[in-house]
């Protein structure tokens, strides 16, 4: 059975689609099978797996609102290695008609119950805002992982976020946890960036990754090639660092396993 892992920030720019797509080729590149959603309408997780988002026949609004089964929806092996239900403009509206559809919070955790027993994770790229598309994948995750940079106004914002989603989990997902929170963009040269990031440790504690995804030019350049970075140029710096953090997610996993 799958573990569905929302990557959320309601603030955009902090490398939340950049983090879903190499955290998902890097997942397959372990030999897991991997299903990525893109969530958001902007549609940059589905070009960024090489998919072309204004040519996708089916997206996420044929699999929430016209209830299509998940088989017909899914992309299978995307230059990423993973499998793909795409994202484009033509969420924006599934947005608006799901308020209009019975039990709309649970669309998308119902379409992924008949499938996930066929990947071992399941990543979905949310919007940058707390909408019902957020709601949604919240409704149907078992965690959410936070990618943020380490600036002031990031580490003001990432509080509201998580009281926002213990709210949230209380009404939609009494089991919905914190998967982590990612330091993305980090420059170790920056000092402020090293000031947040120590008190980012000292107030999540273990929630943090040890792993810190660093700015990278190549992690900026792969979308434009359709391609996560590990397959643009896995030497780089950025591509190495997500291959960290799939192997910190596993390992985490298993602790988790263990103790239970």
């Amino acid at each position: 059975m799958a573990r569905v892992i929302s990557i959320a920030n309601q603030k955009g720019g902090v490398g939340k689609t950049t983090t879903a797509v190499n955290v998902a080729a890097s997942m397959a590149a372990t030999k897991r099978k991997v299903l990525l959603i893109d969530l958001d309408p902007q549609g940059n997780a589905t070009m960024g797996s090489g998919v072309d988002k204004y040519e996708a026949e089916n997206t996420c609004y044929e699999l929430l609102i016209e209830e299509k089964p998940a088989d017909d929806v899914i992309i299978k092996n995307t230059s990423g290695k993973y499998d793909l239900i795409a994202g484009n403009s033509d969420v924006t509206a599934a947005e608006i008609k799901l308020m209009e559809v019975f039990a709309r919070e649970v669309r998308l955790r119902n379409a992924l119950a008949k499938i996930k027993d066929r990947y071992d994770y399941v990543f979905i790229d949310c919007p940058p805002s707390l909408n019902q598309l957020t709601v949604n994948a919240l409704a149907a995750s078992d965690s959410v992982l936070v990618p943020m940079q380490c600036e002031y106004y990031a580490l003001e914002g990432l509080t509201a976020l998580m009281d926002t989603i213990q709210k949230l989990a209380s009404v939609v997902n009494p089991n919905l946890k914190i998967e982590g929170v990612l330091r993305t963009m980090y420059d170790p040269r920056n000092r402020l960036a090293n000031d947040v990031s120590e008190q980012l440790k000292r107030h999540f504690g273990e929630q943090v990754y040890r792993t810190v995804i660093p700015r990278n030019v190549r992690l900026a350049e792969a979308p434009s090639f359709g391609a996560p970075a590990m397959y643009y140029d896995k030497s780089s710096t950025g591509a190495k660092a997500y291959l960290a953090l799939a192997g910190e997610i596993i390992r985490r996993q298993k602790k988790a396993q263990a103790v239970a």
